[in-house]
């Protein structure tokens, strides 16, 4: 901490001291102001705090300061509270999809029934994907046959054709 509390200690709670004189704050035009060769500015309220400053006095040596009060605890009257801390619960709550009760009941299956359920959905998935694959192909082969009897229009030249790709329209005035 820097001798800079000699001239403006920092300010004690009302609660815990009594009858130690506050300590003056300075107005800007009392006091005087000390500018150190590294720019900083240091306020003093009088000569004495100045003169204690520039032999660099340790404020926790000097009885009168607020640092050495503070330190040697002079003043305090009420001891300060523990402070407690707030210990973490977990709570359980719903998600959009769905209510705590359903959730409560997904967690107190047993690794069978949810192991048979996983399956399941698996299966079903599979199914699913086999079914899309299925018209897709039989899309394919039915778009494959109406090229063959020349009912697609101009046989589908490239990619971009064959993706649905406008015919390029050519020019007339050359």
């Amino acid at each position: 901490m820097s001798k800079e509390a000699i001239i403006n200690p920092a300010p004690l709670s009302e609660k815990a001291h009594l009858r130690i004189p506050r300590p003056r704050t300075l107005r800007p035009s009392s006091g005087k102001l000390y500018v150190r060769g590294d720019s900083k500015v240091f306020r003093f309220q009088n000569g004495k705090t100045e003169s204690l400053f520039l032999q660099r006095k340790n404020p926790r040596r000097i009885a009168w300061t607020m640092l050495y009060r503070r330190m040697h605890k002079k003043g305090i009257s009420e001891e300060v509270a523990k402070k407690r801390t707030r210990r973490t619960v977990k709570h359980q709550r719903a998600i959009v999809g769905a209510s705590l009760d359903v959730i409560k009941e997904r967690r107190s299956q047993r690794p069978e029934a949810r192991a048979a359920a996983r399956a399941a959905a698996i299966k079903e998935s599979k199914e699913h994907k086999a079914a899309a694959e299925s018209k897709k192909k039989a899309e394919k082969a039915k778009t494959a046959a109406k090229a063959a009897t020349g009912q697609v229009r101009g046989a589908l030249a490239s990619k971009q054709g064959a993706k649905g790709k406008p015919v390029k329209v050519q020019a007339t005035s050359r």
